[in-house]
């Protein structure tokens, strides 16, 4: 399975932009900290840059990596969520600047598909996911619904062995406060 991997994240660490099925759809991504390799995500998707991104991490402990101060109800509600869940935490860190929302949050979800989680865990470090469409269009859910605007300005493209997906639609969004408060952003 690592050779599968192995262009990919040869890719993540040049800098480049992959095109994957993430956790939940199709995504583009690249390294948390390469500003040139987030900016090419924004033309790419031609989306504004005020329009956050997700960042992915493979195991629970990387929230600390990336999170100032973790709620401490954050832990349980990632560790056992059932569907795809990104929450929106108060205070990012040890990622680019582009990353993180005017007020310094940082949106992050723990990523429970197999072939996705091993993309992410192998490259050792937290990875960006958005959609793999142009900002307003439909979210693709498979590889052949994604278009070949997006396909030829990625600088690679990992396609998984055929599997059923977990979910086919974007993760839930909560956003959580320091005090364990939350806000539900996207059911």
């Amino acid at each position: 399975m690592q050779n599968l991997y192995q262009d990919a994240l040869a890719s993540l660490k040049a800098g480049g932009v992959i095109l994957y099925p993430s956790d939940t759809i199709w995504g583009i991504g690249c390294d948390v900290r390469q500003d040139t390799a987030i900016e090419k995500i924004w033309q790419i998707k031609q989306r504004p840059v005020e329009k956050g991104l997700i960042v992915l991490i493979s195991k629970i402990e990387q929230l600390s990596e990336y999170v100032e101060e973790v709620p401490e109800i954050a832990w349980d509600l990632v560790e056992f969520a059932e569907d795809p869940l990104t929450v929106i935490y108060p205070k990012g860190k040890n990622v680019s600047t582009h990353l993180l929302g005017p007020d310094g949050s940082i949106a992050i979800r723990l990523v429970k598909d197999e072939f996705c989680k091993g993309l992410v865990y192998r490259y050792q470090r937290a990875i960006v996911s958005t959609s793999a469409n142009i900002s307003g269009s439909t979210s693709p859910i498979d590889f052949a619904s994604i278009s070949t605007e997006i396909k030829d300005q990625v600088d690679y493209i990992l396609q998984a062995p055929q599997a059923k997906k977990a979910s086919t639609k974007p993760s839930k969004i909560v956003r959580l406060g320091l005090g364990g408060e939350f806000t539900l952003i996207r059911s």
